[in-house]
């Protein structure tokens, strides 16, 4: 999954978020070992004090933590990847919503357009 970072919002925000959609998305699964902070960095063209900086929030959040001698790891607690799974999902229907109505749909028609596009593609 490209790190695609864009300059219009802090790039220690992206990182964070592009890392938990990682996770969600079972790319990194609960309890697995995240590569290196260097790695990290180099994956995604920025310094390693930013991506090491975005590690400790998802740390302090919950969704990763150390072991001393061996790295960082997913969290196993696999009800908050869920919480965070729902947050980024529900962002994402809210930025639809917006999306849909700057194009002049209510909410019920952009839901009946949604879902005559869903049966289209069946």
């Amino acid at each position: 999954m490209a790190w695609n970072l864009k300059s219009d919002r802090p790039i220690y925000s992206q990182l964070i978020e592009h890392i938990e959609l990682l996770i969600v998305s079972g790319i990194y699964p609960a309890g697995s070992k995240l590569p290196s902070v260097r790695d990290l960095a180099g994956e995604a063209s920025v310094n390693p004090n930013t991506m090491q900086r975005a590690l400790a929030q998802l740390e302090n959040d919950g969704l990763l933590y150390s072991q001393r001698t061996s790295g960082r790891y997913v969290t196993e607690d696999v009800d908050q990847i869920m919480k965070i799974k729902n947050g980024l999902a529900q962002g994402l229907i809210k930025e639809f919503i917006e999306n849909m109505e700057n194009l002049g749909y209510d909410v019920k028609q952009a839901i009946q357009l949604l879902e005559r596009t869903i049966e289209e593609e069946k």
